[in-house]
């Protein structure tokens, strides 16, 4: 099994960030490479289409709102990996500063542990980034 984690300083409250990725459904409205995202299973997994309309299909494993996180796992991805299972937490450092955590488990199939760490790492640090940048522009 292979695993990746990545955070990103904001300064903008925990409470706010999480007000905007708090979620399930929420990823279009601050990943952009996410453009859509639809709920079923009364908002326990959501089908998400990137922007070369792949489908990916995610459960929601674990939520805590008081903590700020969650937990996910996919159901359905083009990644070349089994038991998929990732976490985003939004930490509070003061009362206008937040630390947000991506980090996932896997176990590549196909390809090396190295190859698919990088592809997660990547996703999750280019997604961070992303929320940075609709956070505080």
């Amino acid at each position: 099994m292979a695993s990746t984690t990545t955070s990103i300083d904001i300064p903008v409250s925990a409470d706010r960030v999480w007000q905007l990725i708090g979620g399930f459904g929420s990823l279009p409205d601050w990943l952009p490479y996410i453009p859509t995202s639809e709920l079923s299973e009364g908002g326990r997994v959501r089908s998400l289409t990137n922007e070369q309309g792949e489908v990916i299909v995610e459960r929601l494993e674990a939520f805590d709102n008081d903590a700020r996180t969650y937990t996910y796992s996919i159901l359905q991805a083009p990644f070349p990996v089994t038991g998929y299972r990732a976490t985003i937490t939004v930490h509070e450092v003061s009362d206008t500063q937040s630390r947000v955590e991506w980090s996932g488990t896997f176990t590549p199939v196909g390809t090396s542990d190295d190859e698919v760490i990088a592809l997660f790492h990547g996703i999750y640090t280019d997604g961070l980034a992303a929320l940075k940048k609709t956070l505080v522009g």
